[in-house]
């Protein structure tokens, strides 16, 4: 009988521990983090329950493939869960910026919807 207790004893120790680093490495564990400019091409407040801010910036670049030195763009979608740095960005519409963001592999609905949060902007001017 105790050896039945100390199986069910160990095993549920080690599924909520497994459980436990699942979700940390799932949603608060910081997988990347880089920096990207461009324009913004929108900034908005969004959200049924949890008004959280999303975004999409364009970056410009030239193409390898298939026309040599053709203009192309990138988008990418970002989410900002930080007012201050909403503010910023909403303050400077029309400029080109860079955004600093930390990636994560899952996302939070308090947090926004994209694996890109980002945690402060570098206004760059234009040139």
């Amino acid at each position: 009988m105790e050896t039945k207790a100390k199986v069910i004893a160990w095993s549920s120790t080690i599924t909520v521990l497994a459980v436990a680093l699942f979700i940390f490495f799932k949603f608060c564990f910081v997988y990347s983090e880089g920096v990207n400019e461009g324009d913004i091409n929108y900034f908005q407040k969004e959200g049924f329950i949890f008004k959280t801010y999303e975004g999409k910036m364009i970056q410009s670049g030239l193409k390898s493939k298939p026309a040599q030195g053709a203009v192309q763009s990138n988008e990418f979608k970002f989410s900002v869960d930080n007012e201050r740095v909403a503010q910023q960005i909403m303050e400077n519409p029309n400029t080109n910026v860079k955004l600093h963001w930390h990636r994560y592999l899952g996302t939070l609905p308090w947090r926004g919807n994209s694996q890109f949060v980002v945690d402060s902007i570098y206004t760059v001017p234009n040139k």
